[in-house]
């Protein structure tokens, strides 16, 4: 078969994998209550994306290091802050975003912002679809390694670390992983919209699930529903898939929110 008659299988085969792993890695944050951090990460690989892209080596990288460093930055603020987290990690979250905003032109580097952060999953390549692969991976490895572990730290978080459980390690470990996600995601979705594939099927199903397990399995099988969906829609009507996505959440997260309210 000709390649311009396959032109949208890559795109559509990573958009399926973000679909899972994004609502998968929403549900450990959610029920960790620690999903104002992968917003700020999601924020804090811009400047990484652009010093990466400025030196000619591999955004992933840039991007994964300024994740980190925000994530380490806003957690040393936390603990200065003591109850005003949220107001210390916006305040993160505003300063990385604008610092990747200004290294554009400092560092003369050719960046389409409007890519960066709203995606443009139509371009994607080869090498975004190893990164996602990598990204899955390590969630699938944390998640059968660590399960019961991560299971105690959304319950009860202080009796993990009462219990000796090694809390530290493994929350390093998922803000790795997470980090890893947000950036195969920004590019399907973009900075902005990620959050929406972390958050929005998680939402849907925290309610009425029993388990952690319960919970990301309807998760990432709504994603996957819906991004593929979002995607078939975009290709259809010639649209740019992330906004189509993002928009898709919304619409579907009102209407189960208002059948379950009637």
């Amino acid at each position: 078969m000709d390649e311009a008659q396959i032109w949208w299988l890559l795109p559509l085969v990573l958009s399926l994998l973000i679909g899972v792993i994004c609502p998968a890695t929403g549900s450990l944050l959610i029920t960790q209550r620690r999903i104002l951090l992968a917003n700020l990460m999601a924020h804090s690989v811009l400047p990484g994306l652009v010093i990466a892209l400025a030196i000619g080596i591999d955004p992933t990288f840039g991007g994964l290091i300024s994740g980190l460093l925000g994530a380490l930055i806003a957690e040393r603020l936390n603990q200065r802050f003591k109850g005003r987290e949220e107001s210390s990690m916006n305040t993160v979250l505003a300063g990385f975003t604008a610092l990747g905003v200004l290294l554009v032109p400092l560092l003369q580097t050719r960046v389409d912002l409007e890519t960066i952060l709203f995606g443009d999953l139509l371009a994607a390549n080869s090498i975004d679809l190893i990164r996602t692969l990598i990204a899955t991976s390590a969630l699938i490895l944390l998640l059968l390694t660590r399960y019961q572990d991560l299971v105690f730290l959304g319950v009860d978080p202080d009796g993990a670390i009462a219990a000796k459980r090694p809390v530290t390690q493994i929350r390093f470990v998922a803000i790795i992983i997470t980090a890893l996600v947000i950036i195969s995601a920004i590019t399907a979705v973009g900075i902005i919209l990620v959050i929406a594939l972390l958050c929005a099927p998680v939402l849907m199903h925290v309610e009425r699930s029993t388990s952690l397990k319960q919970l990301i399995l309807k998760s990432a099988a709504t994603g996957l529903a819906l991004t593929s969906g979002g995607m078939t829609i975009a290709i259809a009507v010639d649209l740019p898939p992330g906004p189509v996505i993002g928009t898709l959440w919304l619409a579907l997260l009102m209407a189960v929110k208002s059948k379950r309210q009637s």
